[in-house]
């Protein structure tokens, strides 16, 4: 078991270090791979760090307490996430080909035409809630080794920030993606391993049924909380569209589509992206719907550890090094790209005047890697809980003005921050009161941040 986490764990570091020598001393190439990169790169490395330890450990783990409902996730995901992409993408390429502009946050800094302070302050912004997202990865890595091991949840959180280091520091954005590859690779083969092992263990899909109709409410389409409102299963599965809109609001993986060499190219790379997404996510669900066949309803047991408990009892120890080394690959491939962003986000964005050599942004990049492995250590909370709120709160601060500058709009940083302020503050008071247990809690920030800047240009 341990050898074959190892042996992959070994390609994955070999890969992501041999970048290393492809690399070019300079800020183009560390943090866009001088935008040099192939449509299938951008599509599977977009995926791999979409899908992060958050899927692996936090979806699953939502599924094994909710059962079907959970499917809406997935769909409002996939669809909001496809919808947004057919006119936000090209545009945001064509954009960072206008300059010589490295990060997500200094290319919409230069779209909105507001001098420094928006990109100054989407920097700051992505530093806090992408730091404090790069720390539930290597929470997830950690909390997996843990379960099979038996190790101490410090050493699986170390094997990580340690593989990450290396090859972030040698490599840049290159090494993320080339081990994004890889990465998808495993953590697309280990889930088909444990869905089929699963549903042969039962002897059937109809069995599989059989059993999820014995646990109440399991296979209803709703959550409990809302099978008597009919506005609310209405609302409910359009909510989540908005949570896959929010993609626009991730550095980490738009920056893919901005490394892409060509703007035509998107199409191509959009087609990868979804089908590898729309498999993996599929067999996510699955586990996690088969994970309380066979976990049961336990009473004393963290549902984010369902996955490598599951492995444990139906596979064998060579088979369990595998989806082992998945979780870890995909909680690596988002965690070294949230890494390289922050480092941007430090150098590029709120430091540009210093004009860093290629030296000290790698140091900036070390430092920003200790820090989020920090923050693991301190703070060992539900993976799923600390990705959805940093998702959410990126998604409410920078999807309405990016679809604002895609309209061909203006807009003043007076406007953009009273939105933003109302955004932030309707989703504090929608969790202060537990309106998400109904609706996705980014859905109505998003819709009052969106409606106050619209509003404003139309009394203008």
């Amino acid at each position: 078991m341990i050898l074959s986490f190892l042996i992959i764990l070994s390609v994955i570091a070999i890969i992501g270090l041999s970048a290393g020598r492809f690399s070019k001393p300079n800020k183009s190439d560390y943090y866009l791979a001088s935008k040099s990169l192939s449509p299938w790169l951008v599509g599977l490395s977009a995926m791999a760090t979409n899908n992060s330890g958050y899927m692996f450990i936090g979806l699953i783990g939502f599924t094994y307490l909710v059962g079907l409902p959970s499917i809406w996730l997935m769909i409002g995901w996939i669809l909001g996430d496809f919808l947004i992409s057919k006119t936000i993408h090209k545009k945001i390429n064509q954009e960072t080909s206008k300059n010589t502009n490295v990060t997500y946050a200094s290319v919409i800094g230069a779209w909105a035409n507001q001098g420094s302070f928006i990109t100054k302050f989407i920097g700051l912004l992505s530093l806090i809630f992408l730091i404090v997202y790069a720390s539930a990865q290597f929470v997830s890595g950690g909390k997996t080794l843990m379960v099979i091991f038996d190790w101490d949840l410090w050493l699986g959180i170390g094997i990580g920030s340690v593989i990450v280091f290396m090859y972030t520091l040698v490599g840049g954005i290159r090494a993320s993606i080339w081990t994004d590859v890889i990465q998808a690779i495993i953590m697309v083969i280990s889930m088909i391993i444990l869905v089929v092992s699963c549903f042969i263990s039962l002897g059937g899909i109809n069995i599989a049924f059989e059993k999820w109709s014995l646990v109440d409410n399991y296979l209803n389409l709703f959550p409990l909380e809302i099978q008597h409102s009919i506005f609310l299963k209405l609302i409910y599965p359009l909510s989540w569209l908005v949570a896959g809109l929010f993609v626009i609001g991730q550095p980490h993986i738009m920056v893919r589509f901005m490394a892409l060499k060509d703007p035509e190219l998107i199409e191509r790379a959009r087609y990868h992206y979804y089908i590898w997404y729309l498999i993996f996510y599929f067999l996510a669900f699955c586990v996690g719907m088969l994970s309380r066949i066979y976990l049961g309803n336990q009473k004393i047991f963290d549902p984010e550890l369902a996955l490598p408990l599951m492995a444990l009892e139906l596979l064998n120890p060579l088979m369990v090094g595998v989806i082992i080394a998945g979780i870890f690959a995909a909680t690596m491939s988002t965690a070294d790209s949230l890494i390289i962003n922050c480092s941007g986000n430090i150098s590029q964005d709120l430091f540009k005047s210093k004009n860093f050599s290629n030296i000290q942004i790698k140091l900036i990049t070390f430092a920003v890697a200790l820090i989020s492995t920090a923050i693991a250590l301190l703070n060992n909370n539900s993976v799923f809980s600390i990705v959805i709120y940093a998702w959410t709160l990126l998604g409410i601060s920078f999807a309405p003005l990016i679809i604002t500058l895609s309209m061909g709009n203006t807009i003043s940083v007076k406007t953009y921050l009273i939105g933003l302020i109302i955004g932030i503050l309707s989703f504090t008071v929608i969790n202060h009161f537990g309106i998400n247990k109904f609706i996705y809690a980014g859905f109505i920030p998003f819709c009052l941040n969106l409606s106050y800047i619209y509003l404003k240009r139309k009394l203008n």
